[in-house]
């Protein structure tokens, strides 16, 4: 199973890069985890809604194209689906049946995603109606990941 985790930006801090280290350690017996940045661009305090979408198309575009059309497309959206752990595990299962073992979520930069991101993907997925920076949300990401295989493997998880 391969799982690609397409996202704007590039982790700075030392405790983010940790934090993605030990969920990718602990998914390596489940799945193949591919994360693949690319740069963000400057997004200067007041922009106009115009100026801010044109500047999610253009993210969108090196997404897209990282993206390349492999693997079942998941956009994380603020406006996506809810799921619980359990449901989140189930919902793993049929999107990597339907991707032929492969995933690819989308996490946009501190704009969001643009709407040519959003329209390729064929699922979306909210963690909470609550906003996060997009270096929190891999890790958010990667941790339901590595709890969703706990499940799938009847291996004991928190709850």
């Amino acid at each position: 199973m391969k799982i690609r985790i397409l996202v704007v930006g590039k982790l700075k801090e030392d405790y983010w890069r940790a934090a993605i280290q030990e969920y990718q350690k602990r998914l390596k017996p489940y799945a193949e985890i591919e994360i693949e940045e690319v740069n963000d661009l400057p997004c200067p305090e007041k922009l106009s809604s115009k100026e801010e979408e044109l500047i999610k198309e253009k993210e969108g575009e090196l997404l897209l194209h990282k993206w390349n059309g492999q693997g079942w497309p998941i956009a994380l959206d603020i406006k996506g689906k809810n799921y619980d752990s359990l449901q989140f595990s189930d919902f793993l299962v049929k999107s990597l049946e339907r991707g032929r073992s492969s995933v690819a979520f989308f996490i946009g930069g501190s704009l969001g995603l643009g709407n040519n991101v959003l329209n390729a993907a064929r699922e979306r997925v909210s963690f909470s109606p609550l906003t996060f920076p997009h270096q929190l949300c891999r890790v958010i990401l990667l941790e339901q990941l590595y709890r969703s295989f706990r499940i799938l493997n009847h291996e004991p998880y928190h709850k």
